[in-house]
């Protein structure tokens, strides 16, 4: 039963976010939500409030595809170009799958938000990841003592939203996973000291 109340809530927010870019947010209606994702109006209402909830399961997606590239990932690599492939397959799919003004929404939302912050939540996949990734590299004496794991992982999850905040501001102006990619290398190299 789980399993696919979670594909139901996965198709649809798959289903909204492959419509909003391709037809825009303010074109795409929940009855196209609901015919494309091959749901009911009731399943629809079950997981979301409304087509502007929907902006708060793009966490889900971004969850999804780490754990996507979690599982194809080479096991060879050290964890900082762990890190780096992780940012830059995610910031790849949101350069390609995800309007800047549609971002530029979800990063709002998150500053008005009254209640939970989806992406803070320490329970998802993103953070799991991440933090695996960094007890690995405290282990193998890749980040230095000096930084706790958890001072790493927040670091490191607030440098990408600074990085996703800064795309925005730009209009997307640029490409934002060889960019990121890049100056994420630098960033993390700083926790090697």
């Amino acid at each position: 039963m789980a399993k696919t109340s979670k594909s139901t809530r996965s198709r649809i927010v798959s289903t909204a976010w492959k419509l909003f870019y391709r037809d825009g947010y303010d074109n795409t209606t929940i009855d196209d939500i609901i015919e494309d994702a091959h749901v009911s109006k009731g399943s629809f209402y079950h997981y979301f409030a409304s087509k502007e909830s929907l902006i708060d399961g793009i966490s889900y997606l971004f969850d999804e595809a780490y754990e996507e590239i979690l599982d194809n990932i080479d096991e060879a690599l050290s964890p900082i170009d762990k890190l780096v492939t992780l940012n830059q397959e995610i910031f790849f799919m949101i350069e390609n799958t995800v309007p800047v003004h549609l971002l530029t929404r979800i990063m709002s939302s998150q500053l008005t938000a009254k209640g939970d912050k989806h992406l803070l939540d320490p329970d998802r996949t993103y953070f799991r990841v991440i933090r695996q990734i960094v007890i690995d590299g405290k282990e193998q004496g890749v980040f230095s003592e000096a930084f706790s794991v958890n001072e790493i992982c927040v670091s490191y999850a607030l440098f990408e939203r600074g990085l996703m905040y800064d795309w925005c501001v730009s209009n997307g102006n640029y490409a934002f996973s060889q960019y990121a990619s890049k100056i994420m290398r630098v960033f993390l190299n700083g926790f090697t000291i």
